[in-house]
C-alpha cells in the first residue's frame, strides 16, 4: 500500500508541473467571504471618510470611501473582530463577526464620536442575522461552535440534518449528484461520484449545504454542494484532544433484536489530537491534526467453524470442535487519519497554504450468514490521500486571485488474500452451508470475490475576483481534472464445486484491469449585483469531458462477429460539452423580509463506474438470439446528465432571535443514465447504457431558527417532496426486463422518495458551564414493491406500497470542569434513544413490515438475520480537553 502511494504522489506531482505550465493562473472561492458595512460621524449623522478598518486575525482590512463604506474581501471563515481608527475620533472594536463562505457579512452602521483627547476604545458585538435576506437560494451554514455541540461525529452527518435532504440524496436526486468539496475543491471520486474522505467534526471550521440551485463556479453536480472549509493554524500556541469509548446498549430489546445482548465498553473507541500555533520565525501558521478510532459492529461473530474445506458441510459439521467457541464481533473497523495544513505570509499580499489528509481503514464488512466461519469472509483495506497548495494574491483592496493545485488518491482492495495464488484459496473452497442448519450459515469456505480500486486525481483549479464597485462583484474561472482510473479484479476465482479455478488476464470474459485517463474542465463567469436593495446573481458555465475511449461503430455488429454484416470497427468517443446558465434574484419586501427566485440548468457526467463497467464489447462476440445475457454493457461515449431547477421562497427575520425560510422547488430531470436494448443484425440483443431515464421532484422545504436566547436555540427543517422518474438505478430496466417485467418507461416513485422528513434540533447551553442538545428525526416511510403472495410474477406496481413511519432520537450532553488548571468537558452520547429497530430500511415485500413475514417458511433464513434492523441504542462517553479557555 505504501509503495501504491509513492508511486500516486510521484505520478502526481509530474501531472500536476505539467498542468501549471499549460494553463493559466486564476482564483477559486470556496474558502472565504466577505464584510461590508458603513461608518458615520456619531453626532453629525454623516459618512466618515479615511476610516481603516482592519480584521487583525485575518491580516487585511479597507479604508471607508467619501460614503463611508467599506467592502473587505477575502476573509476566511470563522469568527472576527473588526477595528476601526480615525484619527481625532475614539476608537471602536467589534466583535463577533461571523464570516461565511461565498458570502457577504453586512455589518450595522457604526458610530464613531469625534474626540480630542485619546479615550478608551469603544467594544460593540455584532450580530449575526438569524435569516439572510440577501441570499438568492436556500444555503444552510454550520460552523464549528455549533458543530461541537450536537450530536454528529463527521460531514455526513452535519450534512442529513439540513432540510431537503434525505439520507445523503438532495431534493430528490441520485445519490451521486452532491459535489463534495474540501476547502472549495472537489474531493469526490470519480468513480462513484461520492465524497472520497469521511471528515471528522475535530477538522470543520465551517460546512455549508447548498441545497437549492448554486452558482456557475459549482459543476459536476445536479442536487447540491457540500463545502467542508477545514480550521487553519492559530496566530498563538493552541491545543485540544478528546477521547471517548462506548457500546451499544439494548439490555431491554435482544429478545426482540433476534440477538443476544452483550455489553462491549470498549467496542468504540476515539482518540484525537489537535495541535496549532505559529512559526513566528517563519511567517506561518500550522495545524496538526491526527485522530484513531474503532468501531465494533453489535453483532457478534461465534467461530463454530473454520473455512478449510471438509468433504462435505455434514463432515464439517461432525468434526466440529466441542470447545467453546470463541466470540467477536462480526463486522469491525479500524481507522485513522492525519492532517497537515500549513499557512505562510511571508511574501507581501500573499498567502500560501498547503494541506494534506491521509485516511487509512481496515474491516470486515457484517455478513450474518458467515457469524459461525467469519474467517471466511473478506477484508477491505482503503487509503484516501487529499492534499495540495493553495496560492491567494490579494493585488488591490478590490481584487484578488486563488490558484490551486490538489491531489485525490483513493486506495481500495476488498478481498480475502492479496495474493490470488495463495493455496488457503483452494483449501477452503467456495462457501458451503447444510440446508435447514443454524439458518442456513456458512459453515466452511471462504468469500471468492476480490475487487480492487486506484484513482489519482490531479485538479488545478482557480477563480478571479474583482469588486468592480460597492454595489458590484464579478468572478470567472475554471478547472481541470485528468483521472487515472482502475478498477475491477485482480484475477478471478471461479467455483467449479470440487475445486477452484484461478484465472488472470484471459479477455473478453476474465479481463485484467482497465486502465481509464479520461479529461474533465471546466470554466465559468458569475456576476453579483446589488441595486438599492435588489440581489442579483447571474453566472454561466461551461463543461467539458472527454472519455478518451471507443465504442462500436455499429452497435447491431458489436464485436464485428457476424458473418456477412457490415464491419464494425472501434471508433474513439466524442468530446462531450455543456452549458449552463444561472440566476438568482433576492428582493427585499420590507427590512427584515425577502422574496427570492432561482433558476438554473445543471449538467453532471455519470460516475466512471457506470460508463467503463464491462466497456469492452468484445465479449459480445459469441452473443446469438435466444442465448445467454452478458449483462448491461458500458457506454464511455455518453452525454451529460441534465437537470433544470425552479425555486421560488420567502424569508422573513421576525425578530432578531427568530427567523423562517420556505422555498418551492421543481426539478425537471432528464438524460438519465438508463438502459435501452440493442438488436443485433442475427436477432440477438444486449443492453448497453445511455441517457434513457428521466424524473421529476417537486417539493417544499420549511426552516424555522430559533436563535439561543440565555439558554435555548431550537431549528426545525421540514420537507415535503414528490420524487418519481423511470428508475432509480441505471441497471433496473435491464433487471425488470430479466424478470419478465415490462421494460418500457413509466414514471414510478424513486426508491428514496420520502414524503414527509423533520428534523428539530433543540440546544441549551450555558457558555462555560455546560451545554445539551437533541436531534428528533421523524419520517414518513419510502417505497417498496408490494407482493400479493409467493413465486413468480406475483409483485404489484413498482414501488406502490410505502414502509411505516419512522422516528429517531439522538442527544448530547456535556458539562465544563477545571482540572489540572485546564479548561476539561466530560460528555456523553446517546444515539437512538429509543431503540428503534426501525429506520426506512428492509421490509418483507409480503407484509411491509421489518418484524414478519406473511410466508415465514420461505424467509426462514431473513427472519433469523437481526442485521435487518436499524442499529441499536449506543451511548458513548468521553471527555474533551482545550489548551486554553
Amino acid at each position: 500500500m505504501v509503495s501504491r502511494l509513492r508511486r500516486g504522489v510521484l505520478r502526481s506531482a509530474w501531472d500536476a508541473a505539467l498542468l501549471a505550465a499549460l494553463l493559466p493562473a486564476g482564483a477559486i472561492a470556496g474558502t472565504t467571504g466577505k464584510i461590508e458595512g458603513r461608518v458615520l460621524d456619531a453626532a453629525k449623522k454623516q459618512p466618515l471618510a479615511g476610516v481603516n478598518v482592519a480584521i487583525p486575525a485575518a491580516r487585511t482590512g479597507a479604508i471607508t470611501d467619501e460614503q463611508g463604506r467599506y467592502v473587505i474581501l477575502n476573509v476566511p471563515a470563522g469568527t472576527y473582530e473588526a477595528k476601526l481608527q480615525l484619527l481625532g475620533y475614539r476608537a471602536v472594536t467589534i466583535q463577533n463577526i461571523v464570516v461565511t463562505v461565498d458570502n457577504t457579512t453586512r455589518l450595522a452602521d457604526q458610530a464613531m464620536e469625534e474626540t480630542a483627547l485619546a479615550m478608551p476604545e469603544v467594544v460593540v458585538s455584532a450580530k449575526r442575522p438569524v435569516v439572510d435576506i440577501g441570499l438568492t437560494s436556500n444555503l444552510q451554514t454550520v460552523g464549528r461552535r455549533e458543530i461541537e455541540k450536537l450530536p454528529v461525529q463527521d460531514l455526513q452527518d452535519v450534512v442529513n440534518l439540513q432540510a431537503g435532504v434525505v439520507d445523503g440524496h438532495i431534493r430528490g436526486g441520485r445519490i451521486g449528484e452532491v459535489q463534495y468539496q474540501v476547502d472549495g475543491v472537489t474531493m469526490n471520486d470519480p468513480v462513484t461520484n461520492q465524497a472520497g474522505l469521511k471528515l471528522d467534526r475535530s477538522l470543520l471550521e465551517e460546512v455549508q449545504v447548498v441545497s437549492g440551485t448554486f452558482d456557475a463556479e459549482y459543476g459536476q453536480a445536479m442536487s447540491g454542494v457540500v463545502n467542508a472549509v477545514l480550521r487553519r493554524g492559530t496566530s498563538r500556541f493552541d491545543w485540544n484532544a478528546e477521547a471517548y469509548l462506548g457500546s451499544f446498549v439494548y439490555p431491554g430489546n435482544a429478545d426482540a433484536r433476534g440477538t443476544p445482548y452483550e455489553f462491549h465498553p470498549t467496542g468504540i473507541q476515539s482518540y484525537q489530537m489537535s495541535v496549532s500555533g505559529p512559526l513566528a520565525s517563519w511567517n506561518t501558521t500550522y495545524l496538526l491534526n491526527a485522530h484513531a478510532g474503532a468501531f465494533d459492529d453489535y453483532v457478534d461473530a461465534t467461530r463454530r467453524f473454520t473455512p478449510w474445506q471438509a468433504k462435505t458441510p455434514l463432515d464439517k459439521i461432525a468434526t466440529a470442535n466441542d470447545s467453546t467457541p470463541e466470540v467477536s464481533p462480526l463486522g469491525r473497523t479500524r481507522a485513522a487519519t492525519g492532517v497537515v495544513r500549513l499557512t505562510n505570509h511571508s511574501i507581501p499580499g500573499v498567502e500560501l497554504n498547503y494541506q494534506a489528509i491521509v485516511e487509512g481503514a481496515e474491516g470486515r464488512k457484517t455478513n450474518y450468514l458467515f457469524r459461525l466461519n467469519p474467517d471466511g469472509l473478506t477484508d477491505q483495506h482503503t487509503l484516501s490521500l487529499v492534499q495540495g497548495i493553495d496560492w491567494t494574491h490579494t493585488l488591490n483592496t478590490k481584487t484578488f486571485y486563488t490558484l490551486s493545485l490538489r491531489q485525490n488518491l483513493f486506495d481500495y482492495r476488498d478481498l480475502k488474500y492479496d495474493d490470488l495464488f495463495d493455496p488457503r484459496y483452494v483449501q477452503a473452497g467456495a462457501p458451503r452451508n447444510y440446508p435447514g442448519y443454524e439458518a442456513d450459515a456458512w459453515v466452511m469456505g471462504v468469500d471468492l470475490g476480490r475487487y480492487k480500486q486506484w484513482t489519482n486525481t490531479p485538479i488545478i483549479k482557480g477563480s478571479f475576483v474583482n469588486q468592480r464597485s460597492h454595489d458590484q462583484q464579478i468572478k470567472f474561472g475554471g478547472e481541470y481534472q485528468w483521472p487515472h482510473v482502475e478498477y475491477g479484479s485482480p484475477g478471478y476465482l471461479v467455483d467449479l464445486g470440487t475445486s477452484i479455478a484461478r484465472i488472470v488476464d484471459q479477455p473478453p470474459n476474465f479481463p485484467a484491469i482497465p486502465r481509464w485517463r479520461p479529461d474533465i474542465a471546466a470554466a465559468f463567469a458569475q456576476d453579483e449585483l446589488e441595486w438599492n436593495d435588489l440581489h442579483l446573481r447571474a453566472g454561466l458555465r461551461f463543461d467539458y469531458f472527454s472519455a478518451r475511449a471507443s465504442v462500436p461503430s455499429d452497435l447491431a455488429n458489436p464485436a464485428n462477429s457476424i458473418a456477412g454484416a457490415p464491419a464494425s470497427v472501434p471508433v474513439a468517443t466524442t468530446p462531450k460539452t455543456a452549458l449552463s446558465p444561472r440566476i438568482g434574484v433576492s428582493y427585499p419586501v420590507t427590512r427584515n423580509a425577502a422574496l427570492f427566485f432561482a433558476y438554473g440548468h445543471f449538467y453532471q457526467f455519470p460516475e466512471l463506474g457506470q460508463i467503463f463497467t464491462q466497456a469492452d464489447y468484445s465479449i459480445l462476440a459469441d452473443l446469438q438470439a435466444g442465448g445467454i445475457s452478458y449483462g448491461v454493457m458500458g457506454n464511455p461515449d455518453i452525454k451529460p446528465e441534465r437537470t433544470v431547477q425552479y425555486q421560488f421562497g420567502y424569508k422573513q427575520s421576525i425578530t432578531d432571535d427568530f427567523g423562517i425560510d420556505a422555498t418551492i422547488f421543481y426539478k425537471d430531470i432528464r438524460d438519465l443514465l438508463g438502459t435501452e436494448f440493442v438488436t443485433t443484425y442475427n436477432g440477438a440483443e444486449y443492453a448497453r447504457l445511455t441517457n434513457v431515464d428521466f424524473g421529476t421532484v417537486t417539493g417544499i422545504t420549511l426552516s424555522v431558527t430559533r436563535r439561543a436566547g440565555r439558554v435555548f436555540s431550537t431549528t426545525l427543517d421540514y420537507t415535503w417532496q414528490n420524487a418519481q422518474g423511470n428508475s432509480s438505478d441505471p441497471h433496473e430496466t435491464a433487471t425488470r426486463a430479466s424478470n419478465g417485467e415490462d421494460p418500457r418507461p413509466r414514471s414510478v416513485p424513486f426508491n428514496w422518495d420520502q414524503r414527509h422528513t423533520l428534523v428539530l434540533t433543540v440546544t441549551a447551553a450555558q457558555p462555560e458551564s455546560y451545554n445539551a442538545s437533541m436531534i428528533l428525526h421523524a419520517a414518513t416511510g419510502q417505497p417498496f414493491t408490494p407482493a400479493t403472495s409467493t413465486g413468480f410474477g406475483n409483485g404489484l406496481e413498482d414501488n406502490s406500497g410505502r414502509k411505516p413511519a419512522v422516528l429517531v432520537i439522538d442527544l448530547r450532553a456535556e458539562k465544563n470542569v477545571n482540572a489540572l488548571h485546564l479548561p476539561v468537558s466530560a460528555f456523553m452520547r446517546v444515539f437512538n434513544l429509543t431503540d428503534a429497530r426501525f429506520n426506512n430500511g428492509f421490509v418483507f415485500n409480503t407484509s411491509g413490515s421489518p418484524y414478519y413475514s406473511r410466508f415465514p417458511a420461505k424467509d426462514y433464513v431473513t427472519l433469523a438475520d437481526p442485521t435487518r434492523y436499524y442499529a441499536p441504542r449506543r451511548i458513548e462517553v468521553g471527555v474533551t480537553l482545550r489548551g486554553r479557555p
